[in-house]
């Protein structure tokens, strides 16, 4: 998932510099969606990795 958000905002970062405005917002918008899903998992996955090996 942290692939997907790295993608998009490359994406977003090429759009901007082309002058695609809108493309550019979006794309931004969709990176930092992901990357607090990738977080909130990430940090799922750690503290309930660690309770199942108690």
């Amino acid at each position: 998932m942290l692939s997907w958000a790295v993608t998009f905002l490359i994406i977003a970062i090429v759009a901007a510099v082309l002058g695609f405005g809108g493309i550019a917002g979006t794309a931004a918008g969709i990176a930092k969606i992901l990357f607090v899903v990738f977080l909130v998992l990430f940090v799922a996955s750690f503290i309930f990795g660690r309770r199942g090996r108690g």
